[in-house]
């Protein structure tokens, strides 16, 4: 019999703690498609357009500084109220934008999941990938407002954990991404457990030193039980090394790293073995 011979074959993966990194370049084209697609339908329809993405962040800002600095009296390290609520927000809001986004990965996009084949893991790494142009956009803003404060004389520290930055970012997208497939692959059987896990992110932000820093948390125990949550290193770090205020370990933010990789490889298996019955369900 004549052997045939086929251009892409498409098989069912062997391991479940896999990523095929080389099928998912030669699909680089749809994962370009579909974040310019994410892009332009953010403020699609809308009168202000892009100019959201400068009006979110100086709104929200706004209410904080009058509310949390102004009625509330929360302190700041000494840091401008502008400054500090501008920067948490902004590492918060790309954290909770990607975990929302990824964890609904397969329910909002399976339409096309039943149409046509490509990698599934392309469409977490899309929604993190989108959601930097607001984080972007943020931390320019950020930016402008950190060189006016310089300019004025008013004393910040910056130091040089800020070159860490990047990698800062990185691990928070992959943290993201770990919650994210696992929810995500939960609720394709379970719908009540993305109910659920929206509620959880609106409380996770208080818990997070995010509004208040974490030396006003005085209680020992109180503080160590914050600092378990793998966000906290993460922001507290970012806060030092562009503010110079907040805590920084070197221990708490490996907690962090590791606490990462263990939660992305349980997440890369849950979303694998999922996707293989995914459309049966959904």
């Amino acid at each position: 019999m004549k052997e045939d011979n086929w251009d892409i074959e498409i098989r069912p993966k062997d391991r479940m703690l896999s990523v095929d990194f080389k099928e998912m370049w030669r699909y680089r084209d749809l994962y370009w498609l579909f974040v310019r697609r994410d892009i332009t339908t953010m403020y699609k329809q809308t009168v202000l357009g892009p100019l959201w993405f400068i009006i979110n962040p100086i709104m929200g800002m706004i209410v904080m500084v009058v509310v949390f600095g102004g009625v509330v009296g929360i302190p700041t390290d000494g840091v401008p109220a502008t400054l500090f609520y501008l920067l948490g927000p902004a590492i918060w809001g790309y954290f909770s934008s990607c975990l929302t986004s990824t964890s609904n990965s397969f329910v909002t996009n399976s339409g096309i999941f039943g149409k046509v084949y490509f990698p599934r893991m392309i469409m977490p790494v899309v929604a993190v990938t989108t959601n930097l142009v607001s984080f972007g956009v943020n931390i320019l803003l950020f930016t402008c407002f950190y060189v006016y404060y310089v300019a004025t004389g008013t004393p910040i520290a910056p130091n040089w954990m800020a070159l860490l930055f990047p990698v800062l970012i990185v691990m928070l997208a992959l943290l993201a991404m770990g919650f994210g497939m696992l929810i995500s692959s939960v609720s394709t059987k379970y719908r009540d457990v993305q109910m659920f896990f929206e509620y959880i992110v609106s409380l996770w932000m208080y818990v997070t030193p995010v509004i208040y820093p974490l030396s006003l948390v005085t209680n020992p125990k109180l503080h160590f039980v914050m600092s378990l949550n793998p966000v906290t290193p993460i922001m507290e770090a970012v806060k030092y090394g562009l503010l110079g205020s907040g805590s920084f370990s070197w221990l708490w933010l490996g907690y962090s790293f590791v606490f990462m990789t263990i939660l992305l490889a349980i997440g890369i298996v849950v979303f694998n073995r999922t996707q293989k019955s995914f459309m049966d369900t959904v």
